[in-house]
């Protein structure tokens, strides 16, 4: 990064270092000689996708405005910003990664207009192109406007006419998706019924938070294509536990930070980035269920749990979670909590298909979690009693549920109705992780010595097809004998590796 102060500037006055103030005969200079070049796009071969995806919000939604943005860069530390992920549902119907862009769909009697409305790139007509924040001798090359079209599938404008577009959005017949564009929010403002219905002002926002439903429900079905993009990231995230696996040792510490490295490599060479923050939980730090400081670092005889997951380059991410027995071999104690893991994960996907509900997937669970408990002789109570829905003491040992919808988001559809997904039925195209865990916190005096410190979570991506649930992460094993004997070679190929 170039210095923050033009040296000829007071300290009062800070300007970038890339717009200065020039000397008229360098600007002159750096007007001229510039060579154009269009570039090369061709259609992408999902547009019909995203297309199809803009009807059905369509249909949903006839004879209103709808506005969908991406959001805006965010500030990280004074003038750098954090890397721009765009907006979910914004990439779900559109593709596109620029920050700022905002799709609006207008109704057209038969349906909407789509226009995606985006910045253009620099003209060299200007200065904008060298003295730009968002520059091409700073950024690089952006698609024109008609590069874009021709690359997505859809009508584009200069962002510079969405005030205009916006201003025309009467509040009534207009829905937009807030949250993630202040100037949209302030464009267009919701709507209120309050004086109509005598509700609560704030049941005004209802419209727009039924978009945000709408959108979530659309996204539960994957089509062939996502599907596919899901597949190639959690391949890659196959890849990147192999990668951990090879320089994980079972004689010495070794930082979670490294091992969280090593994977990060993995996902910004063979996708996007990490779909989420990664858990390395090496001993008792694998209690935390959420634990991504990652500051430990593993011992011999421990456990290390790893939550990670690929996120592909069209945005579709995994979520795999392993447990590994750092010296290379689970103790008789950490098998037999392994093994009750394993077996309520099995219970559950082997539950999943068609017609199922979310909740009875979660009891499948839940149910051989209490068992196992039981078995411990941790359960005060009979695991029937632990079960009841008035008692659930099961919980102090596992606190989360079975497993969450996944795609384009890590924890996908998240806006849906109640009735569309924790409430309702799974159905054929949903993709959505198996996930128990049981975590006996070191702090815990319920349960013996041996047990404090110990933490188990076992998940995989499964796909709901007609003949039940197929795993998409089976490329990593799941069962302690596999476990052990996949640890083995991947750290014998570790030790093949030149240098």
């Amino acid at each position: 990064m170039g210095d923050e102060q033009n040296e000829n500037t007071p300290e009062t006055t800070r300007v970038e270092s890339h717009d200065p103030d020039f000397p008229e005969k360098f600007l002159a200079f750096m007007r001229e000689g510039w060579r154009d070049a269009a570039l090369a796009v061709n259609p992408r071969p999902e547009v019909p996708n995203y297309a199809k995806r803009r009807a059905a919000l369509s249909a949903a939604f006839a004879g209103e405005t709808l506005v969908i943005p991406t959001g805006v860069e965010k500030v990280r530390a004074n003038d750098t910003d954090y890397p721009f992920r765009p907006g979910s549902d914004f990439a779900y119907l559109t593709g596109d990664h620029d920050p700022e862009s905002v799709l609006v769909l207008r109704p057209n009697g038969s349906g909407h207009e789509a226009t995606l409305y985006t910045q253009p790139r620099n003209s060299k007509e200007s200065d904008e192109f060298f003295r730009s924040r968002n520059g091409e001798l700073w950024v690089g090359r952006r698609h024109t406007l008609a590069e874009k079209s021709t690359e997505l599938g859809v009508e584009t404008a200069p962002l510079t006419e969405l005030g205009a577009a916006l201003a025309d959005c009467a509040p009534g017949r207009t829905r937009v998706l807030r949250g993630l564009d202040p100037s949209v929010d302030a464009a267009v403002r919701p709507y209120d019924t309050s004086a109509a219905t005598g509700a609560k002002p704030a049941a005004g926002l209802g419209r727009d938070r039924e978009l945000a439903a709408v959108i979530s429900e659309l996204k539960l079905v994957k089509d062939e294509w996502e599907i596919a993009q899901l597949q190639e990231a959690i391949d890659a995230t196959v890849r990147g536990f192999e990668d951990v696996a090879r320089v994980l040792p079972a004689d010495r510490p070794v930082a979670e930070r490294l091992l969280e490295g090593i994977f990060a490599l993995r996902a910004r060479h063979d996708g996007n980035d990490v779909g989420y923050s990664s858990i390395v939980g090496a001993g008792e730090h694998a209690t935390i269920l959420h634990w991504i400081r990652n500051t430990g670092a593993t011992r011999p005889g421990d456990l290390l749990l790893m939550d990670m997951g690929v996120e592909g380059r069209n945005l579709y991410t995994a979520d795999v979670t392993r447990v590994v027995p750092v010296s290379g071999t689970f103790s008789p104690l950490q098998r037999q909590v392994y093994d009750i893991v394993y077996a309520s994960q099995q219970a559950g996907i082997e539950f999943i298909r068609p017609g199922v509900s979310f909740k009875d997937v979660h009891r499948t669970c839940m149910q051989v979690l209490a068992e196992g408990l039981s078995e411990l002789g941790l359960l005060p109570v009979s695991v029937d009693e632990a079960m009841d829905d008035s008692s659930t003491i099961y919980r102090r040992w596992s606190l989360h549920g079975f497993g969450h919808m996944l795609g384009i988001d890590v924890h996908d559809c998240a806006n849906a109705r109640k009735e569309h997904y924790r409430g309702g039925t799974l159905d054929e195209g949903y993709v959505l992780t198996v996930e128990p865990g049981l975590y006996f916190q070191p702090e815990d005096e319920l349960v013996p010595a041996e047990l404090r410190g110990v933490g188990i979570r076992i998940e995989d991506d499964v796909l709901v097809t007609p003949a039940g649930a197929v795993n998409l992460s089976a490329g990593l094993p799941r069962q302690a004998d596999e476990v052990e004997t996949w640890l083995a070679a991947q750290r014998e190929a570790g030790h093949r590796l030149p240098g």
